[in-house]
C-alpha cells in the first residue's frame, strides 16, 4: 500500500495521543480515565494502529503494558510531532500577541542560582505575560528532558559531544572558577595568597566523579598542583555557600554566581591563581529542533542583554 493510503489515511494525531497516554501510563485501563474514553475505544484505537503500521506496539506485562522496539521508535516520532505542533501553535500566539507564550529552559545550579534568575526577571519586566518554566538539574537529566522535548534548551558549561552528538550549542561568556571564602573568615582580609598556604584549610567540595570534579583533578594534576583534601564532600551548592558564610570554609565558586549573587552572597573571592582554564557556558538545544518564538526571545536576552558585560567573578568586598 502506498504511504497515504496505509499511514497519511489512517494514523490520526487522536491515535497518537491515546498511544502516549498508553506508553506514560502503562495501562490501557488507566489511560481510558485520564483521557476521559472508555477502555474498549483506548483498545481499539491501538489496535487499529497496529494494523495500519503492521506491527505490535505494545507488549502485555502482568503489570499492564509497555512499548516494544517498534513502540518506542513510533511514539519518538509521534512526541516530535506535539511538540512541532505545540511550537506552531506558540508561533502564532506570539504574531497575535508577542508579549504572550511559553518557554522551558533547564540549567545546572551554578547558572539556576546566578545567570537564570536575572535573566528570567528581565525577561518578565519586558514581556510580564510570557510564562517560564525552570528546571535546574545536572548534565545527564537536563540531556534526557531536552532528548524528550521536556525542555526548550539549557544554560551550561559546553557538554561537547559527551552526551552525543544531537545537540548544538550557542557560546555565550567563558566560566572561570575561584577560591571564596566567608566575609569574616581570616583569609579575607589578606591582599595576596599562595593557593599553597590553603592546602590545610577546612575544604568543602564537590564529590570528584561529577562534571566539576573532573575538571578540578584535570586542572591541578595538569599543573602538577594538589588537590585540597575536602573535611566536607557535597554536590549541594547551597551546602558548600552556606557552610563558606559560616566564615570556617572554603570552596570554589564559579565566577558568574559570585557576580550575580553578590547582593545576597557573604561570600569573597580570594586572590588566589588557579591552575583551571575556563569553560564556555552555552545555550544547548537539540540539533533538529526549531526553537520557538519565545525561547528565541529568551536567548537574545541571554546573548544580547546587559547581563554578560560585567566582569566576573566580582563579590562583596
Amino acid at each position: 500500500m502506498e504511504w497515504t493510503d496505509r499511514i497519511g489515511r489512517r494514523v490520526k494525531l487522536r491515535d497518537l495521543h491515546i498511544l502516549l497516554a498508553v506508553a506514560q501510563s502503562g495501562s490501557m485501563a488507566r489511560a481510558a480515565d485520564r483521557l476521559a474514553i472508555s477502555h474498549p475505544v483506548v483498545s481499539k484505537t491501538i489496535t487499529e494502529l497496529e494494523h495500519a503500521l503492521g506491527v505490535r506496539l505494545l507488549e502485555r506485562t502482568a503489570q499492564g503494558v509497555e512499548l516494544n522496539d517498534y513502540g518506542r521508535a513510533f511514539i519518538k516520532c509521534g512526541t516530535a510531532v506535539f511538540d512541532e505542533l505545540r511550537r506552531g501553535v506558540q508561533e502564532i500566539e506570539l504574531i497575535s500577541d508577542p508579549t504572550v507564550g511559553e518557554v522551558r529552559v533547564g540549567s545546572v545550579t551554578p547558572v539556576a542560582d546566578g545567570l537564570l534568575p536575572t535573566a528570567i526577571e528581565r525577561l518578565s519586566r519586558r514581556h510580564p505575560r510570557i510564562e517560564v518554566h525552570a528546571a535546574e538539574g545536572d548534565g545527564p537529566t537536563l540531556c534526557d528532558m531536552l532528548r524528550k522535548r521536556d525542555l526548550d534548551f539549557v544554560v551550561s558549561r559546553t557538554w561537547g559531544s559527551s552526551f552525543g552528538g544531537d545537540f548544538i550549542g550557542e557560546y555565550l561568556f567563558d566560566e572561570s572558577m575561584f577560591v571564596v571564602a566567608g566575609l569574616k573568615n581570616p583569609w579575607s582580609s589578606r591582599r595576596r595568597i599562595d593557593f599553597a598556604d590553603l592546602l590545610d584549610e577546612q575544604w568543602v567540595l564537590p564529590r570528584l566523579d561529577n562534571v566539576v570534579g573532573l575538571l578540578l583533578v584535570e586542572g591541578f594534576g595538569r599543573a602538577g598542583m594538589a588537590l585540597p583534601k575536602p573535611r566536607v564532600v557535597s554536590n549541594s551548592m547551597a551546602v558548600r555557600t552556606r557552610l563558606v558564610e559560616g566564615n570556617h570554609f572554603l570552596t570554589l565558586l564559579p565566577g558568574s554566581m559570585l557576580h550575580f549573587g553578590s547582593n545576597r552572597l557573604r561570600l569573597k573571592k580570594l586572590p588566589v591563581a588557579l591552575p583551571l582554564e575556563s569553560q564556555p557556558v552555552e545555550v544547548i538545544s537539540l540539533k533538529n529542533r526549531t526553537l520557538n518564538a519565545v525561547a528565541r526571545l529568551f536567548v537574545q536576552e541571554l546573548r544580547e542583554g546587559p547581563l554578560l558585560k560585567a566582569p566576573r567573578g566580582t563579590a562583596k568586598s
